[in-house]
C-alpha cells in the first residue's frame, strides 16, 4: 500500500472505509463494538476513516438486503470511492455466505480496484498465502455455522409445536 509524506517526512493516514453488519440477536457483534475496533486499528495503523458503510439487523447469508455492502460494491464499481483501504471486524462480519467463493469474490472486485480489505479482530494480515487459506477457513466456518444454526432452530420449532405451542405470526382471521 502506498503512502504519500508532508513536507515535514510524516506519513499522511491511509483513507479508509469502514463496513459494519450486525444481523439480529449477535449483541457481541453489535455495531459499538465492531466499531470500537475499527477505530483502534484504524489508530494503530495510520488510517483516517472517511466513509461508513453499515447494515444492521441483516443477515450475512447473502448480498440480497443488504444495502449496505451493495452500495459499497456499487460505489467500487462505478469508481466512486475516495479510499484504498476498507475495515471490516471480522471474516463473519463480512458475511456467511454460504458459498464461500462469493464472499472471496467481493472482496477480489474491491481488491482489483486498490481497496485493500483489512479484517480488524483477526489474527491474520490479509496479504499473503496464509492469510488466503485462514480466509478460507473462516469463511467455510461462517457459513458451516449459519447452517448449524438453521438445524437448531428449526429442530426447536418442531419440538414446540409437537408440544402444542403455535409458531409463526399472528393467527389468521378465524382461528384465534
Amino acid at each position: 500500500m502506498e503512502t504519500s509524506t508532508t513536507s515535514t517526512n510524516t506519513p499522511l493516514p491511509v483513507r479508509a472505509a469502514q463496513y459494519v453488519r450486525m444481523s439480529t440477536g449477535h449483541q457481541q457483534y453489535s455495531p459499538e463494538n465492531q466499531l470500537d475496533v475499527v477505530r483502534q486499528y484504524a489508530a494503530s495503523h495510520n488510517m483516517e476513516i472517511i466513509q461508513e458503510y453499515s447494515d444492521h439487523g441483516r443477515s450475512g447469508l447473502n448480498i440480497a438486503g443488504r444495502e449496505g455492502l451493495n452500495k459499497l460494491m456499487s460505489d467500487v464499481e462505478s469508481k466512486r470511492t475516495d479510499f484504498s483501504a476498507l475495515l471490516v471486524y471480522d471474516v463473519s462480519r463480512w458475511g456467511r455466505f454460504q458459498d464461500v467463493d462469493e464472499s472471496a469474490y467481493y472482496e477480489y472486485v474491491l481488491k482489483r480496484a486498490g481497496i485493500r480489505v483489512h479484517y480488524c479482530a483477526e489474527q491474520f494480515e490479509n496479504d499473503d498465502m496464509s492469510s488466503s487459506v485462514l480466509k478460507t477457513l473462516k469463511r467455510s466456518m461462517a457459513a458451516e455455522y449459519s447452517r448449524e444454526l438453521s438445524v437448531k432452530v428449526f429442530s426447536g420449532q418442531c419440538r414446540l409445536i409437537e408440544l402444542g405451542f403455535r409458531q409463526g405470526g399472528p393467527a389468521g382471521y378465524g382461528l384465534r
